[in-house]
């Protein structure tokens, strides 16, 4: 195991309490193989670690690493012609009825390879990899039956042995009704959706279960099926709620002890009240937000009232967030949404791996994983304030083998 001592830095630790972003000026990290073995003032550094071989960060920021907590990165095709008829004044729910939205990205999913597929995925996966991000989270939900299901949480899976990054992935059969299940949700959920869950569990593709609680999606009796279903796997859930009205999905998400709930510009006071009280993270998805032209925002300070934690995510996907960059999804956080950038920072590292039911990483602390962003920025508010603008200087990834990435 390769042992090294980081000094000279600046490190945001996300840690909270103390200085705003967990700030240590002149601050140093010894790593351990792939963990963080110290970290603090570098006049502070015991012995123990004195005498590993140094390296000088000229005075850089240090951060966890990044972590997109919310994508659809996997899939086929692209929606380009929705972009524009959004362009000329369709809605969301216009798009979709006329046959286009995600119904039109299953098709083209359906119709790809594994290796199709997969290569798309690098794609993007390499463009989160350029900013520091160590770890990503990969739906299924545009295959729409047993056997696309599969391929495209196969396809998730292999992105981890191609590229240095963690996935975690969530299965979303309940994303949508396709064609031949037009007007019978219900045997949709029975038929296709539940045993698709179980047959992808039982290969070991799914570490969480997402659904889209929407009126063009399913309803929260339908979700509950669902989840009621992955409770009984044992598998934590995740959910798409109160994007385009409130339908009781944050509550729903809540009554389960969800991980997130995703969405949520349609979220009431009751709505948060119950997310606060199940601990569930609020996972806020400006480039949706953006794309779709949505004027009413997620109810920030009600999250900050309450406590509830708040993740960013890009939500990259063909049609609502063709979005590959989680930095610029932190600047419109902050511009779009009203967060600060330190709530942009902590929304993309440690409520990020909160939102994935990640407890060893989110934060830079001893006995965490030694996943870090080296910027070439004075102070952590540049990482939100530069638009197209990336200063990623060093991403450290490390495994049981030592450095990757």
């Amino acid at each position: 195991m390769r042992r090294e001592l980081l000094t000279n830095g600046t490190l945001a630790t996300m840690e909270h309490g103390g200085q705003a972003y967990g700030l240590v000026p002149g601050g140093a990290v010894a790593l351990d193989g792939g963990r963080i073995a110290w970290c603090g003032p570098a006049d502070a550094l015991p012995g123990d670690h004195a005498g590993w071989p140094r390296r000088d960060l000229e005075g850089r920021l240090v951060t966890p690493a990044p972590i997109d907590c919310h994508t659809h990165i996997v899939h086929g095709g692209d929606r380009a012609a929705e972009f524009e008829m959004r362009l000329q004044g369709a809605t969301y729910e216009d798009v979709a009825r006329a046959g286009g939205g995600i119904v039109s990205t299953v098709r083209a999913t359906r119709e790809a390879t594994q290796d199709a597929l997969l290569a798309g995925a690098l794609v993007r996966v390499d463009a989160l990899i350029a900013e520091g991000v160590s770890a990503v989270e990969v739906k299924s939900g545009y295959g729409l039956d047993v056997e696309t299901e599969l391929r495209m949480l196969r396809t998730a899976r292999l992105i981890a042995l191609e590229r240095p990054v963690r996935v975690r992935t969530s299965f979303l059969g309940a994303h949508a009704v396709p064609p031949e299940y037009e007007g019978r949700s219900d045997a949709y959920i029975d038929e296709v959706c539940l045993p698709a869950l179980e047959a992808a569990h039982a290969e070991g593709l799914v570490d969480a279960v997402d659904g889209f609680c929407e009126g063009i999606g399913f309803s929260p009796e339908q979700i509950a099926r669902v989840f009621e279903r992955a409770r009984a796997l044992g598998l934590p859930v995740k959910l798409h709620a109160e994007q385009l009205s409130n339908f009781g999905g944050a509550r729903l998400a809540a009554g389960f002890g969800a991980l997130s709930a995703d969405h949520l510009e349609h979220a009431g006071e009751a709505d948060v009240r119950a997310l606060a009280g199940a601990g569930t993270v609020a996972v806020l998805l400006p480039g949706a937000f953006y794309t779709l032209h949505e004027t009413r925002r997620p109810p920030v300070e009600a999250f900050r009232r309450h406590g509830v934690p708040m993740a960013l995510a890009t939500d990259c996907n063909p049609g609502s967030s063709p979005l590959t960059s989680l930095l610029l999804a932190m600047n419109m956080a902050c511009t779009l949404l009203g967060l600060t950038p330190e709530e942009a920072l902590a929304g993309a590292t440690r409520e990020a791996a909160r939102a994935l039911g990640l407890d060893d990483t989110g934060r830079i602390a001893a006995g965490l994983r030694a996943d870090l962003a080296i910027w070439n920025v004075a102070h952590p508010a540049e990482l939100s304030y530069r638009i197209g603008f990336n200063p990623l200087a060093e991403r450290v990834f490390r495994d049981k083998n030592g450095r990757r990435g």
